[in-house]
């Protein structure tokens, strides 16, 4: 007498139809797949994109490591607080226009900005490069709120779902990405610091949702070629704290590992144009001055 396990071992070796092994899967208490599930092209699937890296000093793993265990999910309180900006905030976008930006081209040419305005926020256009502040900034309090629209198309995963990213000093990646129950890299997941250090958490928002991110991002300082002091991120993911004050490697753009490339004190950030769709909201800045300022 074949207890149920048994059953269903014996029955997948069969040449049957998809439907019997279907039935088998069951008895043994898998879990069945759709009958036709959405497939990703090739080469973007949910672990597709950017090559695997150096090993990362202080960690076990190496630059976007297919084997690091993903964030562990949170669910944020609700609702999200509408966070309106501080008396001494600089509001880069109030929903109306992109009087604050310009377009960002290919080779750091610089364009009119060409992401769509309407109902209050900003939406990433394909094709059209990012959009960058025309003012400049060294350390920082940064607000922003993003959304993944629902109906994106199923067979697009990991970083080709709403990807985006918020590029400080156009150097300094946090990733903006799909992330509610879109597996990719973990270094390269939402409130990620990209290709150096995943959220300790994952409390990202349903697609249709808004996140806010909070950043306070210390700028590096640079004597010459040497780093006197590397660039810190602290962030703050829908309410839940995901990086606290983490020294970063370099610029998230170097691969296999990120380096530090001197710059000035002051640069302008930017908002990624990947793999959207993603849209924008509710954008102000304050300058850390720092004590007695």
């Amino acid at each position: 007498m074949y207890d149920r396990r048994k059953f269903a071992k014996v029955f997948a070796s069969l040449p049957v139809t998809a439907g019997l092994v279907s039935l088998a899967q069951r008895a043994a208490g898998q879990q069945v797949p759709p009958a036709n599930p959405a497939k990703p092209p090739a080469g973007k699937g949910q672990m597709d994109g950017s090559p695997l890296g150096d090993p990362l000093p202080g960690q076990r793993w190496r630059v976007h490591d297919r084997n690091r265990p993903q964030p562990r999910k949170v669910t944020p309180g609700l609702p999200m607080a509408i966070e309106l900006p501080p008396s001494d905030a600089i509001v880069l976008f109030d929903g109306k226009n992109l009087s604050q930006w310009n377009g960002g081209g290919r080779g750091g040419v610089v364009t009119e900005p060409r992401w769509k305005v309407e109902n209050g926020y900003v939406e990433m256009v394909p094709g059209t490069g990012g959009l960058v502040t025309k003012e400049k900034f060294g350390d920082i309090q940064l607000h922003v709120e993003w959304i993944t629209p629902t109906g994106a198309d199923p067979s697009r995963v990991g970083q080709q779902r709403g990807n985006s990213g918020i590029v400080l000093m156009e150097r300094y990646e946090i990733q903006v990405l799909s992330s509610f129950d879109n597996p990719t890299y973990p270094d390269g997941a939402a409130g990620s610091i990209y290709g150096m250090y995943p959220p300790m958490v994952n409390p990202c928002r349903p697609e249709g949702e808004w996140n806010s991110y909070d950043i306070i991002f210390e700028s590096p300082r640079f004597d010459g070629e040497k780093v006197v002091k590397p660039a810190c991120v602290t962030l703050i993911f829908n309410g839940v704290l995901v990086h606290h004050r983490v020294e970063l490697l370099g610029s998230t753009a170097v691969e296999p590992i990120a380096k530090y490339q001197p710059h000035p004190p002051e640069e302008p950030f930017s908002l990624q144009a990947h793999a959207g769709p993603v849209r924008y909201r509710n954008i102000w800045v304050r300058r850390l001055l720092g004590y007695d300022a």
